[in-house]
C-alpha cells in the first residue's frame, strides 16, 4: 500500500508540471517577446511551486503516519485510497489557479481542495487511534494533540475560501499562515507525543 501511495504522490508532483504551457513566439521570437513570454507563465510556475510543495508536504506526513502502524484493515485502505484520489485531482485546481490566479473561484476552489486533503489526514488518524492499528497505545493526549495540529491546515484553507472573494492576495496568505502557528503551538506539545511524532 506504501508503495502504490507513493507512486500516487509521485504522478501527482510530476503532472504538476503539465499544465505550464511552453511559450510559443511567432519566428522564434527576440528575447523580449520570450522574457515577456516567461512573465506571462509566472502565476503557473508560482503554482506549480506551491502544489509542488504542498505535496511534497503530504508526503512525508505520509510516510510519518504509515510509520505508526502495526497493520491495516480494509476500512483504512479504503480511506487511503480516497485520500490519494484527492491527492490526484490537486494538478486540476493547480492548473486553474496558473491560469486564474487573480480570480476568486480558482483561488477558494484550490483551497477547498487542500481542505479535503486535509481533512482526510485526519480522518486515516482517527480511524488507525480508534481501531487499534498503531504499533502501541498511544496516549489520549497525543491524539488530540495530533487531531488539533493535522486539523489546523483544514481550518486556515477553509478560511481562504470567503476571503478569496474579499482579496485573492490575503486568502493565498491565510495558506501560509498556517505555518508559524505550528511551530508556537508546538511548544505546548505534551511530552509524550516525541516518541510519536
Amino acid at each position: 500500500m506504501l508503495a502504490f501511495s507513493d507512486g500516487m504522490f509521485a504522478i501527482a508532483m510530476t503532472l504538476l508540471v503539465v499544465g505550464i504551457g511552453t511559450p510559443m513566439l511567432e519566428d522564434g521570437g527576440d528575447e523580449g517577446a520570450l522574457l515577456e513570454a516567461y512573465s506571462d507563465l509566472f502565476h503557473e510556475i508560482l503554482s506549480f511551486f506551491i502544489s509542488f510543495a504542498v505535496i511534497g508536504r503530504y508526503w512525508v506526513a505520509h510516510h510519518q503516519f504509515f510509520g505508526l502502524l502495526r497493520a491495516m484493515d480494509y476500512p483504512l485502505v479504503g480511506l487511503n485510497l480516497v485520500y490519494l484520489a484527492f491527492i490526484a485531482f490537486l494538478p486540476f485546481p493547480t492548473g486553474v489557479l496558473g491560469n486564474y490566479f487573480d480570480n476568486p473561484i480558482s483561488v477558494a476552489s484550490y483551497g477547498l481542495s487542500i481542505a479535503i486533503v486535509s481533512g482526510m489526514e485526519v480522518v486515516l488518524f482517527r480511524r488507525a487511534y480508534r481501531a487499534g492499528l498503531l504499533v502501541r497505545e498511544m496516549p489520549a493526549s497525543v491524539y488530540r494533540w495530533g487531531v488539533v495540529m493535522s486539523s489546523l491546515p483544514v481550518a486556515f484553507m477553509l478560511l481562504s475560501v470567503p476571503v478569496a472573494f474579499l482579496s485573492t492576495i490575503v486568502a493565498v496568505a491565510c495558506w501560509f499562515a498556517v505555518v508559524p502557528l505550528q511551530f508556537v503551538l508546538d511548544r505546548y506539545r505534551p511530552a509524550e507525543s516525541k516518541d510519536w511524532f
